[in-house]
């Protein structure tokens, strides 16, 4: 019953309306003289410096759904759930390799999505234009759920009912005001709200880190509770450390994670908002510090275990939502008031990932769909017109995805996501250092790479869930014929088949003397810093450039 919940619920609501505020005032932070532009609606101006881009770019990657579903996957399955802690320690050192180009060449051409490269780069309407779909499909369920976080701390706190109506009203409310602020303020509005959604969950977390342990006997005695715990399981692939039966996936999910978080549009979108290449340096220096969090984080599925936390029941009768796990741990093993503080968190961490990741996506459908293919003479103002209302739409869709299809699924989808903007690999970020590729390589290599993931993950069951296909990303490799109970992860699969068709179709391509597109770029573009002049290259319907000013 939410009466039992009531200071929690007063510590929450005051919190998420006083965030909620902020992003409604952002638009008044380092206002410009025209808001009615990509650059400042979709960018911020282009202008944050160190310590805004850390939160910026801290604050998107590190979301709610990651703080509930890393300490669910470890309570569940153990060892397996640490992945995201390598991946996290990877991704940055190609960070800097890959986006300091990205932020240079965009910077010199007015690039603002991650297919206007592919589009000045390789000179492909149609190849900018499957990386732009690719974007907007991948980060759409990738908003979802940050409702799913948001519904595991309302479910927790009693305030969503078991009609369908009353358990998605308080969710359709919240993301109706993240919509209203994030038309208004576009990405100053996460930008503001990223330093309090980033202070509570640091403070969070390092309380709990500290507390849980003082509570439960130590960590030895929480270990000891998560061993006995996976001892007596009989899955093959749950455990305190790894087994034969999941290394290759540990290892291809952490390396194949890496390799898509960077592809995501909402990643470029942080990045580009920066003022220049030194901001993104420092960031890519400092930014693993939210990786030290997460290996904290991740700790709480075993202190949930230690704890005796049960998850709540599901949306299906006999089923069981695990990601209420870290809710109700809060909700168990600490004083109401701070439980309040902590469901904030959650609640707030889901706010700043979704604005950038719905900006992200609109920024995409304006300029490689509305712009390409529907008003090439689009201003600038209509352009952000375009932008805002295509935001509007993207937040409805998630909301659409929550509502109607179980959550379950939603999480799959989410994963799925993976697979699919991972087949954006050799035309954006291998394309940032060679030209090598044939346009029509790059597409047959799209093709194939998509095709044969999606096979794939078709092929993917889970037995638990009763689920047939799209079942997850772990796709075990008796189906191609080996005598094992090895799994790997999908996506890196099919990013390989992507690559080796994209090469060998180079190959023919370019024997046969087929003619390839037009670089608008050139090698200095990849180096340029702030200050240097900007050129505004436009590009007619034959993929020529045509302007330069």
């Amino acid at each position: 019953m939410w009466r039992d919940h009531l200071t929690e619920i007063i510590i929450f609501s005051l919190l998420f309306v006083g965030v909620s505020a902020m992003g409604f005032v952002a638009s008044r932070w380092r206002r410009p003289v025209d808001m009615e532009h990509l650059d400042e609606w979709g960018l911020g101006g282009r202008n944050f410096g160190s310590w805004i881009t850390w939160f910026l770019v801290g604050g998107d990657l590190y979301t709610a759904y990651t703080f509930v579903a890393v300490p669910a996957l470890v309570f569940g399955a153990g060892a397996m759930g640490f992945f995201a802690v390598p991946y996290t320690v990877i991704i940055y050192p190609m960070f800097f390799l890959v986006l300091v180009r990205l932020w240079s060449v965009s910077h010199r051409h007015g690039l603002v999505t991650p297919a206007d490269f592919v589009r000045a780069r390789f000179g492909s309407p149609t190849l900018a234009l499957l990386v732009a779909i690719t974007g907007i499909v991948a980060t759409m369920p990738y908003i979802a759920l940050q409702l799913v976080g948001i519904e595991a701390v309302l479910k927790t706190m009693g305030v969503t009912g078991d009609s369908a109506l009353a358990r998605h009203a308080p969710i359709i409310i919240a993301f109706a005001i993240l919509a209203a602020y994030t038309y208004q303020s576009g990405l100053r509005a996460p930008a503001l709200i990223a330093f309090v959604k980033d202070t509570l969950i640091y403070i969070v977390i390092l309380v709990a880190i500290i507390w849980l342990p003082a509570q439960l006997g130590g960590w030895g005695a929480i270990f000891g509770a998560a061993a006995d715990k996976f001892e007596a399981s009989p899955a093959a692939s749950d455990g305190l450390l790894l087994n034969a039966n999941n290394q290759l996936q540990y290892i291809t999910l952490a390396f194949g994670s890496a390799l898509a978080l960077f592809l995501y549009p909402h990643s470029v979108t942080g990045v580009l908002a920066s003022r220049n290449r030194d901001v993104i340096k420092r960031n890519m220096s400092a930014l693993p510090a939210y990786s030290l969090l997460l290996g904290l984080l991740a700790m709480l599925g075993f202190a949930a275990i230690a704890a005796g936390v049960k998850p709540l029941p599901g949306a299906k009768e006999g089923s069981v939502d695990t990601n209420t796990i870290v809710p109700v741990l809060f909700d168990t093993q600490f004083p109401d008031w701070f439980a309040g503080v902590a469901f904030a968190a959650i609640g707030i961490g889901a706010l700043v990932p979704a604005a950038i990741m719905s900006i992200a996506a609109a920024n995409l459908f304006t300029r490689n769909v509305y712009k390409e293919y529907l008003n090439r003479a689009a201003t600038p103002a209509q352009e952000a017109k375009v932008s805002k209302i295509s935001s509007l739409v993207v937040k409805v869709g998630a909301l659409l995805c929550i509502v109607l299809l179980d959550p379950q699924f939603s999480i799959d989808l989410q994963l799925i996501g993976g697979v699919i903007i991972l087949q954006t690999l050799p035309s954006v970020a291998l394309g940032l250092f060679t030209r090598w590729f044939h346009k029509g390589a790059l597409i047959a290599g799209w093709v194939a790479g998509m095709g044969f993931g999606m096979w794939m993950l078709y092929q993917i069951e889970n037995k638990a869930t009763g689920r047939m296909h799209f079942a997850g990303s772990a796709f075990p490799l008796e189906k191609l014929g080996f005598d094992t109970k090895m799994t790997i992860y999908a996506g890196f699969v099919a990013v390989l088949v992507n690559l080796l068709v994209a090469v060998l179709g180079t190959l023919v391509l370019r024997a046969v003397k087929v003619a390839d597109g037009p670089d608008a770029t050139e090698h200095g573009d990849y180096f340029v810093d702030e200050g240097s002049p900007r050129r505004d290259a436009d590009l007619d319907s034959e993929g020529e450039p045509v302007a330069v000013a």
